[in-house]
């Protein structure tokens, strides 16, 4: 005898899917294992849930409708032993408020349209672009939208149809046994894939796609103070989505290249200039070509010691979204001379002669003088 299915929820032969929907999640809240651990309340809990299984699905409710029983064939009573996972998502509305886009615990399909990917391309910078900053012309490898169609995917006046595979639902349902009893699993329909509908007569250009994939130029601003891995984000560059769908983004990263003279550290830019020894202890001035104050002078005090390094303040590379710069630092490198002729030589030993309180010796660790030395060298040995 076919059970009654109506009545286990409480609702008329009439009843609409919200009404069956009300009727079940009252009872689950009175039934739920977790709310009412009696072995008879269990037991009506999973009748009630095949009950709701059944009713809400278009075929099995159809099948009660003309006086049959839809988990007759296949073990009659093992379809209540494992009811109730399909319908698991009202299970949690009952208890938790409901779940957002979801009807009787089924999904929505999808539909055609979808928005696009993002994109990534990558472009090389000299240093002197990233401190002006640049517009590169790009050239990108994209869907774009069909110009044929724009988006809709048919042929001419055609128009899309409801799938015949899952009735528009995007998905289809199987029951599968387990140790657990019966199973009910859903996954995207294998002919309109989750869309719901499908295209009789597509595109001749896009194939129903609503995109093609085409090679086109962009222009790209690249704002000042930008370093190698930032990336500039073009809004609606990217890919172009299924069906026409929103184009995604498209992201320039910056790949800056090595520059001759000068090393970048964050916004401060380092050289090094290389003194003679007679420079240094004289004194001079050196024209450094920076990156954009153009030539610019650097005086060398007198008696300027090996390793110094001079500071140009705001000579370096522009903040990002700031009109403040960085610093530019000069590392001195002092140059003896290998090899002297006899005058040289003869000049220097007469201007030694002079400075007899010069001497060679191994100085302390705790003096002024080599307490910045030790310091670096401390710091150098402790990176390795």
């Amino acid at each position: 005898m076919a059970r009654d299915y109506y009545g286990l929820l409480g609702v008329g032969k009439n009843a609409t899917d919200q009404e069956l929907k009300r009727a079940y999640r009252k009872l689950a809240r009175e039934l739920h294992p977790d709310v009412n651990p009696d072995e008879v309340a269990q037991a009506r809990f999973k009748e009630v849930s095949t009950a709701y299984e059944v009713l809400t699905d278009p075929e099995k409710r159809r099948i009660v409708d003309l006086g049959g029983d839809p988990l007759e064939n296949g073990g009659g009573g093992a379809g209540f032993s494992g009811a109730g996972f399909g319908g698991l998502g009202d299970v949690f509305e009952a208890f938790f408020g409901g779940m957002s886009g979801q009807g009787g615990g089924q999904r929505k399909p999808r539909g055609r349209v979808q928005p696009g990917a993002d994109s990534l391309i990558r472009t090389r910078l000299s240093l002197a672009e990233c401190a002006v900053g640049v517009t590169k012309h790009l050239t990108v490898d994209t869907a774009i939208l069909c110009d044929v169609c724009v988006g809709s995917g048919t042929n001419g006046n055609s128009k899309p149809v409801r799938c015949e595979t899952c009735d528009g639902a995007g998905e289809v349902q199987s029951v599968q046994r387990s140790f657990l009893g019966q199973v009910l699993t859903s996954r995207p329909c294998p002919t309109c894939r989750g869309a719901g509908e499908t295209i009789p007569d597509p595109c001749h250009k896009c194939g129903g796609d609503g995109r093609v994939r085409a090679r086109r130029e962009i222009a790209a601003p690249i704002p000042a103070g930008v370093a190698s891995g930032m990336r500039v984000r073009l809004a609606a560059q990217g890919e172009v989505g299924p069906g026409g769908g929103h184009a995604g983004d498209l992201y320039v990263e910056v790949v800056e290249q090595p520059h001759d003279t000068f090393v970048r550290d964050g916004d401060d830019l380092h050289c090094t200039i290389r003194v003679p020894m007679v420079d240094a202890i004289l004194g001079t001035t050196v024209v450094v070509d920076t990156i954009l104050d153009g030539p610019t002078e650097l005086t060398v005090a007198p008696g300027t010691q090996p390793g110094e390094v001079l500071q140009l303040r705001a000579h370096g590379m522009p903040r990002l979204r700031s009109g403040a710069r960085g610093d530019l630092l000069a590392h001195l490198d002092i140059v003896v001379p290998s090899k002297l002729d006899g005058k040289q030589t003869d000049l220097l030993r007469k201007f030694k002669g002079m400075r007899d309180k010069d001497r060679a010796e191994v100085m302390s660790t705790q003096s002024e003088h080599n307490s910045g030395l030790f310091a670096r060298l401390r710091a150098s040995f402790s990176g390795r």
